[in-house]
């Protein structure tokens, strides 16, 4: 869908469109962003909200580039050591692959997604923040009906869902779980998100919003304190730079680890010839990288410069959103709530996360003896979010992320794979199917040319799906013509993404 003026790639089609009307009332790419987040929390409420954690990517014309760290750290500051609650197990199938999820109060970390689209408003913004709130307020306040790929969402989250009586009373009020075309209805959210645009970050950082958040978890066993959320601040940072083809690629730096291991599997594929490109070669990079995610490289996250070493030697539930303004400014931000922890505050709306939960955010949860030491109270979890810009001789290209947990970083390999070596267009490039690689084990999207047998596969097992599924990511990317500047983009139909142009 080509435009001039703005355009905006979300993961659902009411997400999308606020983000499109601040940009036709003349809001920058960072105010439709950030106004475009909050109305996800209510649109894609199992996916973010408003104790998510999240990466942020600006991209300004001419200037310098900015990557803000608003993932989630680990709690307990301030708590003497006192031993959380159990983590509850839920198994969450896919149809083709399933995934253990573990929720409960122990499983709440620290957040400050807003403190992260506060500072991006600050940089960028020039809507007043709470004038980008209010169509999110209303919506909650209204309600959103849920299409096929929320339904399914929240039908493979049923446990998790049913896990708490607040959170029945949101996801079965009368008993059966919601499903497509029901509305989902939360006044006390609508409130919380325009208190947060009338008041910034402070309600959930050291006000009375925070105190209901930090009260309820304890109460329930959790290890979230007031110092957690007192402490808690975004982190500017400078993106990771990597060469592919004649391309510079932006990521998330550490001590995110996706942008790197996103920069490792590019360094692969740069030694091949573009024509070399089949699934074979796709995997053998995904390996690569794969095997680089050592005790060593988790520890080696938070040591400064790791990346520029890192590179130099060799070469959960998430929802994302990008978006370029006709200035030329261009926003990525990737955000989850994980599946969410069951635990939802009384009076506030908020669906507390689960980020302590997942194991490819909680390495301790692996089970492995000689796995890394327990993170320490403050430390960011290593997320796999990488929202991303591709730059060409001429500036940007493409800004582009993904939502799906370990997948991320191999759907976005293929994406910019697909637009720089292959010349796809963005619709293209998102929709061509997908592989992926995770624990020895190939997952197969149908339509994936790869020849008679699996040896391609390097003799590891291969799980063929039998269509498109969300298990592959959602990639939602935007993209500028270098010729004549036109914008277009594409959304992924696995999370019923949507485009919508200014």
């Amino acid at each position: 869908m080509p435009s001039s003026r703005g355009i905006v790639a979300a993961g659902h089609p009411r997400t999308a469109e606020v983000g499109a009307q601040v940009l036709r009332e003349g809001g920058s790419a960072a105010d439709a962003a950030v106004a475009a987040v909050l109305a996800s929390w209510v649109c894609e409420p199992l996916l973010t909200g408003p104790a998510a954690g999240g990466h942020l990517l600006a991209v300004p014309p001419g200037g310098s580039p900015v990557a803000i760290d608003a993932f989630c750290a680990v709690p307990g500051a301030g708590a003497g050591g006192a031993a959380p609650a159990e983590l509850q197990a839920v198994q969450v199938d896919f149809g083709g692959a399933h995934q253990v999820f573990h929720v409960g109060a122990a499983s709440v970390g620290a957040f400050g997604l807003i403190d992260g689209l506060v500072r991006l408003h600050e940089r960028f913004g020039r809507v007043a923040l709470e004038e980008l709130a209010a169509p999110a307020a209303r919506m909650a306040h209204d309600g959103v009906a849920l299409n096929r790929q929320q339904a399914y969402v929240a039908s493979i989250l049923e446990g998790i869902l049913r896990s708490t009586p607040e959170s029945q009373v949101l996801w079965a009020p009368d008993g059966p779980l919601l499903a497509e075309g029901d509305r989902f209805r939360c006044p006390e959210l609508g409130e919380t998100i325009a208190r947060l645009g009338r008041d910034g970050a402070d309600p959930l950082r050291d006000g009375d919003l925070a105190a209901a958040c930090v009260g309820w978890c304890r109460e329930h066993g959790g290890s979230l304190t007031a110092a957690d959320q007192a402490g808690y601040r975004a982190v500017e940072r400078e993106p990771l730079r990597v060469a592919y083809r004649d391309r510079t690629v932006l990521t998330t730096p550490p001590p995110s680890a996706g942008g790197l291991l996103l920069a490792l599997a590019l360094g692969r594929l740069d030694a091949r010839p573009a024509a070399a490109l089949d699934a074979g070669a796709l995997v053998a990079a995904m390996a690569a990288a794969e095997d680089e995610r050592t005790v060593a490289f988790v520890d080696g996250l938070a040591e400064p410069g790791f990346a520029d070493r890192m590179l130099a030697l060799r070469l959960g539930s998430t929802t994302h959103l990008s978006v370029i303004d006709a200035d030329g400014l261009s926003c990525a931000i990737t955000c989850t709530n994980g599946e969410g922890s069951g635990l939802v505050v009384p009076g506030t709306g908020i669906h507390l996360n689960n980020v302590m939960g997942e194991e490819d955010l909680n390495p301790q949860l692996s089970g492995r003896a000689d796995g890394p030491a327990p993170f320490p109270p403050g430390r960011r979890l290593p997320s796999m979010m990488a929202p991303s810009g591709v730059l060409g001789p001429a500036g940007l290209e493409a800004i582009l992320g993904s939502a799906g947990s370990m997948r991320i970083r191999s759907a976005l390999l293929q994406v910019i794979a697909g637009l720089v070596d292959h010349g796809r267009s963005p619709v293209v490039a998102v929709q061509a199917p997908r592989v992926h690689l995770e624990e020895g084990v190939v997952y197969l999207e149908p339509g994936v040319a790869v020849g008679p047998g699996h040896g391609w596969a390097g003799g590891r097992p291969v799980v063929e799906f039998r269509e498109p599924n969300l298990f592959f990511g959602g990639v939602q990317i935007a993209c500028r013509d270098p010729r004549d500047g036109r914008l277009s983009a594409a959304a992924d139909p696995r999370r019923g993404g949507a485009v919508a142009v200014a």
